[in-house]
């Protein structure tokens, strides 16, 4: 077993104190109440979203192992949002829709959100919706930039597993990456195989409909969704030097570099990575 703490949470939270306890320090919490005013909270669910948007065209990704001739975020099936829906309804599916842009796919939705004054500027031209059924998982993964997410949570139950950035040399990281070994099952880690996972000490919340969880700047996350539902995350650029810094070169030399490298190397590069993540994990533990 992982050696995970529950997220804090709380009622409700006002700017100061989620300032002073969470995002100055950088702590993971839930908030339980907060968004009950949103026309959101008590319209959005799966039929409402399929009534909306049911004849649009949605990527959908699962869990295969990534490939070297795939794109960077590149989808691995396309479904009408009502068939997908349908399809999480009557059974377990490993396809999710992530990163889905609401301002730019359904501008009618914004109408039924408004950006919290949390005390940190949101970047309001990034409201992301993200979807899945019945253990559906993403892989352990941070995002791209490091952002401060504040998800918040639609219809059904999620898990959410989070490990800061300290606990990285523990986890098996892809070089060149944003994710861990992608066979290593976070729920269910074989730790003889993956040893170091027994030093790393990370977080975990059951995330319930009208749940927020904020993720502090550059952590990482594992979302499994115990039954079929769906999230919005709005974000915060990175405000810790380090962090922007690294953002920074992740966008702009990273992704470059791994996408150049997988047309040259071709899988021969995706299998060298796996293999670091391996050899450079078990060095940092035993040094």
């Amino acid at each position: 077993m992982l050696n995970l703490e529950q997220i804090p949470r709380v009622k409700t939270l006002s700017k100061e104190a989620f300032l002073r306890d969470y995002f100055r320090p950088q702590k993971p919490v839930v908030i339980e109440n907060f968004i009950e005013d949103w026309p959101a909270y008590h319209k959005w669910n799966l039929d409402y979203i399929k009534q909306v948007v049911g004849d649009k065209e949605v990527p959908l990704y699962d869990d295969r192992p990534v490939k070297h001739d795939e794109g960077f975020n590149e989808p691995h099936a396309k479904m009408k949002m009502a068939d997908y829906i349908e399809l999480l309804k009557a059974k377990p599916t490993k396809y999710r829709i992530f990163l889905w842009n609401v301002l730019k796919e359904v501008p009618e939705l914004q109408k039924d959100f408004t950006f919290p004054d949390f005390g940190i500027r949101l970047m309001k031209g990034l409201p992301m919706l993200f979807f899945g059924g019945k253990n559906a998982h993403t892989f352990m993964h941070y995002d791209i930039d490091l952002a401060n997410i504040f998800h918040f949570h639609f219809e059904g139950k999620k898990q959410c597993i989070l490990f800061s950035q300290s606990e990285t040399k523990h986890l098996y990281k892809i070089p060149h990456s944003l994710i861990t070994r992608e066979d290593i099952d976070f729920n269910n880690p074989n730790l003889e195989k993956w040893p170091a996972l027994k030093n790393a000490k990370g977080h975990v919340a059951e995330l319930n409909h009208g749940n927020v969880l904020y993720i502090p700047e550059g952590y990482w996350h594992h979302m499994k969704y115990i039954t079929p539902g769906f999230s919005m995350s709005l974000r915060a650029v990175a405000r810790k030097p380090k962090n922007f810094a690294k953002a920074l070169y992740n966008i702009f030399i990273m992704r470059h570099f791994d996408n150049s490298m997988r047309k040259w190397k071709g899988q021969k590069w995706i299998d060298y990575k796996n293999e670091q993540a391996i050899l450079r994990t078990s060095k940092r533990v035993t040094t």
